[in-house]
């Protein structure tokens, strides 16, 4: 992959290959998660005032989207990171949590959370978490035990 030939930028969650890339999404977390247990937001949520949605092209083609969704002016949640197929394994993912990473310590917050499943289908989400400095964390905001959850915590300050 070359970096450079990357555009990692905030994006509209409304535009057609977004909104595409998003259904795909909700339907895995339904689909390998209890209904419960899926924290995933849809479509609208992601229009909130409190988020911050990018998007990773190459070319003009999609590969991958993720939010940050401001808790308060210090304390930040991931949200919503997925890839295309076609660029899984090619380092997309990193580039993107970098750069969201990036962003969040430029507003000043202080600490990055998520969530993210238990399931085996996440865990290459649990190593590419690790891998930026994420370690294990308890449920935070409104978030509740759960055996389908993991919760991680990144400080930035």
């Amino acid at each position: 992959m070359d970096a450079a030939a990357l555009v990692i930028a905030r994006d509209d969650p409304r535009r057609a290959d977004i909104h595409q890339l998003l259904d795909e999404h909700l339907a895995d977390m339904f689909a390998t998660s209890p209904a419960e247990s899926v924290h995933a937001l849809d479509h609208a949520a992601l229009l909130g005032a409190d988020i911050a949605f990018w998007s990773v092209r190459e070319n003009g083609d999609l590969l991958a989207c993720g939010a940050l969704r401001e808790i308060d002016p210090r304390w930040a949640e991931l949200k919503s990171m997925r890839t295309t197929p076609a660029a899984r394994g090619r380092g997309v993912a990193t580039a993107l949590l970098d750069a969201l990473i990036a962003d969040a310590r430029r507003r000043g917050i202080q600490l990055l959370s998520l969530e993210t499943g238990a399931e085996e289908y996440f865990a290459r989400a649990r190593r590419l978490y690790a891998r930026a400095g994420f370690v294990r964390c308890p449920p935070f905001a409104d978030y509740t035990d759960d055996p389908h959850s993991e919760y991680f915590e990144l400080r930035l300050d």
